[in-house]
């Protein structure tokens, strides 16, 4: 009779982590940034229907990174928790804080059940306030663990290179253009430091806007908007496009 190899616990969960980290790695990477009105969502996705951002509720967005499967099941089962506990309660009661709590305990218990592999897949959840100092954004790591972001904030393969380039470049008080260019131009650093370009039409970008008078604040920016935020340069005085803005409202929350 053969011996069973042992294997302790701590080996099996960093065993576990590195798979996950290994499949999350293998993703584009996104970023999530604040700026003055809001939080803007960019990443680069080649694909017009597999969305890497989505919104969750009104004031609440959604942004993964990973296995697509993975967090498509985990975004809408944030939108059944959403509607569920609008509906019974009231819709103030719907926060990010509550949705990644919710969001930790599921990909903890996945990632310490030794019948299941762990998520590939790393979260971000945001909500925009009032103002910027009611903004709340959390990043979920494979491990059910919560981070709590301030600024920016970017997962994905080249994730750590990504945020320390934002780290030393955001600043309070930016214009959604120049978010927007600050994220593209950390997206465009490869791991060896070296630039490349993104085409608009290869960019996915979305925001949750706070001066929107609608209750629901996510908007996807896309087609002139986006190219007109890319070419602004004063990003500060970039024209507004009120029917843009209106053809490109938030995309239903309900699955």
């Amino acid at each position: 009779m053969s011996t069973p190899f042992y294997v302790s616990p701590q080996q099996a969960m960093a065993d576990r982590a590195e798979y996950a980290r290994k499949g999350i790695a293998r993703g584009r990477s996104l970023v999530v940034m604040q700026y003055a009105d809001g939080i803007v969502f960019v990443g680069e996705n080649p694909s017009r229907a597999l969305h890497k951002f989505s919104e969750i509720y009104d004031r609440i967005g959604f942004a993964a990174a990973g296995k697509y499967n993975e967090y498509e099941n985990l975004r809408i089962g944030g939108v059944r928790y959403a509607d569920l506990r609008g509906y019974t309660y009231d819709r103030d009661d719907v926060t990010a804080r509550g949705l990644a709590n919710v969001y930790a305990q599921t990909l903890g218990t996945i990632f310490s059940s030794a019948g299941e592999k762990p998520y590939e897949v790393e979260l971000v959840v945001a909500e925009v306030g009032a103002s910027p100092e009611g903004d709340q954004i959390y990043r979920l790591p494979h491990d059910g663990s919560i981070v709590d972001e301030h600024g920016s904030v970017a997962v994905g393969g080249n994730a750590e290179q990504i945020g320390s380039f934002l780290d030393q470049r955001h600043r309070d008080g930016m214009s959604l253009a120049e978010a927007l260019k600050l994220a593209v131009q950390a997206l465009s650093r490869d791991t060896s430091g070296s630039e490349r370009e993104i085409p608009a039409e290869r960019l996915e970008v979305a925001v949750l806007d706070r001066t929107r008078p609608q209750s629901r604040k996510f908007k996807r920016i896309v087609g002139r908007q986006l190219a007109r935020l890319l070419a602004a340069a004063e990003p500060a005085t970039a024209p507004t496009d009120a029917a843009d803005d209106e053809a490109e409202g938030p995309e239903g929350a309900a699955d």
